[in-house]
């Protein structure tokens, strides 16, 4: 994955779209700290789709094995003694 500073990125901004479309990944930095990356179309796609993945709880989760239906018991706790 190449790096490249901020100012040689404005230079030479057309080369970094083309590298993205061959599929490289493209790190752009300022202050030699990176602050952005540049990717083709399709990698920003699945980044998000993987972003916005809901993720479910434990339950959910647990439901979705088989047998994964639960009868809630509803008998009493036990009394204890401390």
């Amino acid at each position: 994955m190449p790096t490249i500073n901020l100012k040689e990125a404005k230079a030479g901004f057309s080369n970094l779209v083309d590298a993205a479309l061959r599929g490289e990944f493209v790190t752009i930095t300022r202050h030699g700290k990176p602050v952005a990356a540049l990717v083709s179309v399709e990698a920003a796609e699945i980044a998000r789709k993987a972003i916005e993945r809901k993720r479910h709880g434990l339950v959910a989760y647990l439901r979705t094995f088989p047998g994964g239906e639960f009868e809630r018991n509803r008998s009493p706790s036990r009394d204890v003694d401390l």
